[in-house]
């Protein structure tokens, strides 16, 4: 594990070369050797906790921690590196997760379960803290033109969701349920929108707004139109009887 991310960093560091070789702007190698560095560090410590998981056996709460302590690793990596230097933390962890549940899928099934009943309480407190720290006179102000930005913003996402569905056993219908089941942000939104306030950027009041006002629209609005169309857009599933009775 400790010779694949020496390998990682040694490319990170070269891409970041690269890049200055090149002139290229500060924030475009950060960018590079975030995705490049923050996916492949976060797969290898995916796989590595599968092997791990897989010759250690202990209780999934034990894992749950574990997990939980890798993943603030992660996080910690990412302001830990500076310069042109990138590393996404957040895709990291994504990035380990899913390596986890390719490598160890039956781990992963109960690790999820764990991580479900720690977020009902998980979820109360982020969306209370995120709440807290909206300044209303921000949201006043910003008006008409965040909810354009939210709704063009949304007209992207569907249309994105659309494309990865090309080529897809899915019939128009059911890609059109996926468009509109992709409409809710919450999560995500909460998590991390009160990053640029949090580094004191001038635009994080503002950023911290948009992203609250994109849950109160976004969330409601995709529930709403989930409820009122999957009858109508999805078809029940055919079960075969011979297959049931075994």
């Amino acid at each position: 594990m400790l010779l694949s991310l020496a390998l990682l960093f040694s490319c990170g560091m070269l891409l970041g070369a690269l890049a200055q070789r090149l002139h290229l702007p500060p924030l475009l190698g950060m960018l590079v050797t975030g995705i490049v560095l923050g996916a492949a560090g976060g797969a290898v410590c995916g796989l590595a906790l599968a092997a791990f998981f897989r010759r250690v056996h202990l209780r999934d709460s034990m894992n749950v921690l574990i997990l939980l302590i890798v993943s603030f690793l992660l996080v910690t990596l990412e302001h830990a590196l500076t310069g042109i230097i990138g590393f996404s933390g957040l895709l990291a962890v994504m990035a380990a997760g899913i390596a986890l549940q390719r490598a160890r899928p039956e781990a992963a099934a109960r690790l999820s379960a764990k991580f479900s009943k720690l977020w009902v309480a998980a979820e109360v407190l982020l969306f209370v803290l995120v709440g807290a720290a909206v300044d209303i006179r921000y949201a006043l102000a910003s008006g008409a033109a965040a909810v354009a930005v939210i709704f063009g913003a949304l007209v992207f996402r569907m249309a994105g969701v659309f494309v990865c569905l090309l080529g897809t056993a899915l019939d128009r219908r059911e890609r059109l349920f996926c468009m509109l089941a992709y409409l809710p942000k919450a999560t995500v939104q909460a998590a991390i929108g009160s990053i640029p306030l949090s580094m004191g950027l001038a635009c994080g009041n503002t950023v911290l707004t948009v992203a609250v006002l994109a849950i109160l629209i976004t969330a409601p609005l995709g529930a709403f139109l989930v409820d009122a169309t999957y009858r109508r857009l999805l078809k029940p599933a055919r079960v075969d009887k011979a297959s049931g009775a075994q």
